[in-house]
């Protein structure tokens, strides 16, 4: 067949090609540009998705290509991210919630745009990526990599049938140990060892891409509306935050528990007031999960690296209503539940309310 691989200069991306290639495939790789300058950040040598860095980045991935022996383009998409993931991310804290910027780069950018822009300077059939997760059926059975560890379909959890039936993870089957060995032997040692984190943006302060008027000082109170302090802006807090709340003098620990954006407040409770039975989340999205089924009995999870917990679902027009069987801490508002099936995705949503 004839592949483009998404690109990163990372040694998943990179082994990805390298095993396509290896297979008889024809490959070509590919690159968002998503960095226009019109946000003011310093380049300060950080990784991350977006920033001034990424010159420098696709230099690498080019050079990548070029060891590869495959062709390599870069897709300009910076428009397309502006109005897709920044707007998104901006609107989502000003609401109070959490939103999930990776989940939503790939459903719009990596899984979209880049492949719908990608086919109209190339040619190819189907299109891969290095993430770890497996994917069969025409895109309706998105399974969890073979690598537990290093499972991605929580990310991928919000792409439609159809966008997954024209993608492949060569990787699934691997583990990450397997990967880094196969780069090693394969000539690729320098980016096996290379640091992998990648941040959202060049940037440790998100208030960067706010407004001024975004980011209102409010009071900080605790479930009954005392005032227990102030705070500079709502986007600075999440639920479950403990660290750098400014409050002293306390008797027990205190978390965010709730953000209120008509209000402007970021309300703190206990450990215990953290803890919901159950949550509601809109924009269902079905993969195994048939069109008809509208309830039953699911794997769920609330955030990337949380543990599965057992739960009922139930389906109602847009809305998806999870009940755990046993509360779980700190469901935020803004992210993503998914439900499995055994290592299946069923169906997910992005988390709207949650209840004690």
């Amino acid at each position: 067949m004839k592949i483009a691989v998404g690109l990163s200069g990372g040694v998943d991306s990179t082994m990805a090609a390298y095993l396509l290639k290896k297979q008889g495939h024809s490959v070509v790789g590919v690159t968002m540009s998503l960095w226009d300058g019109t946000i003011p950040l310093e380049d300060h040598g950080q990784s991350g998705c977006f920033g001034p860095g990424e010159a420098r980045e696709l230099e690498k991935t080019a050079e990548v290509a070029k060891r590869l022996g495959i062709d390599y383009e870069v897709i300009p998409l910076a428009e397309q991210y502006k109005r897709n993931v920044l707007d998104y991310f901006r609107e989502e804290y000003r609401a109070g919630r959490t939103p999930n910027p990776c989940v939503k780069c790939n459903q719009k950018m990596k899984f979209g745009f880049l492949i719908d822009c990608a086919h109209k300077l190339l040619d190819f059939d189907t299109f891969a990526t290095g993430h770890y997760a497996q994917v069969s059926d025409n895109g309706r059975l998105l399974r969890k990599a073979v690598d537990s560890t290093k499972d991605q379909t929580y990310f991928l959890s919000r792409l439609k049938r159809e966008q997954l039936s024209r993608v492949i993870f060569p990787l699934g089957n691997l583990t990450k140990k397997e990967v880094k060995t196969l780069a090693a032997e394969s000539g690729f040692e320098d980016i096996a060892a290379q640091h992998e984190s990648q941040d959202f943006i060049e940037c440790e302060d998100y208030a960067v891409l706010f407004d001024k008027d975004d980011i209102k000082p409010g009071d900080i109170v605790d479930l009954n509306g005392k005032v227990l302090g102030h705070h500079n802006g709502i986007i600075y807090y999440t639920i479950g935050q403990r660290k750098g709340l400014g409050i002293g003098g306390l008797k027990e620990p205190l978390f965010v528990v709730k953000i209120d954006p008509h209000k402007n407040q970021v309300i703190l409770g206990t450990k215990a007031d953290l803890y919901s039975k159950s949550l509601k989340a809109h924009d269902v999205n079905r993969l195994l999960l048939d069109d008809h089924v509208n309830e039953g009995r699911a794997m769920a999870k609330i955030r990337h690296g949380k543990t599965l917990a057992p739960a009922t679902f139930k389906i109602e027009g847009d809305n998806l209503y999870v009940a755990f069987d046993e509360p779980q801490m700190s469901v935020t508002p803004g992210q993503i539940v998914v439900l499995y099936q055994d290592d299946a995705v069923l169906a997910s949503g992005i988390i709207d309310d949650h209840f004690t």
